[in-house]
């Protein structure tokens, strides 16, 4: 598995934990904040999932 994976899963939780926590206190930029790092997670555990699978295609 990808460092990338593993870095983006981790990254898009704390995006999940810190949108809930503007949620609930009512902090628009918090919760703004969290969406855009959640994001992101999202997308660097794309670019690991893409990497894994050309590593695995050229074995």
């Amino acid at each position: 598995m990808d460092k990338d994976r593993i870095e983006g899963a981790a990254r898009s939780l704390k995006g999940s934990v810190k949108e809930t926590v503007g949620k609930v206190t009512g902090d628009t930029k918090t919760e703004a904040e969290g969406r855009a790092e959640k994001a992101a997670g999202k997308v660097q555990n794309t670019v690991g999932g893409a990497k894994d699978a050309a590593r695995d295609a050229l074995k």
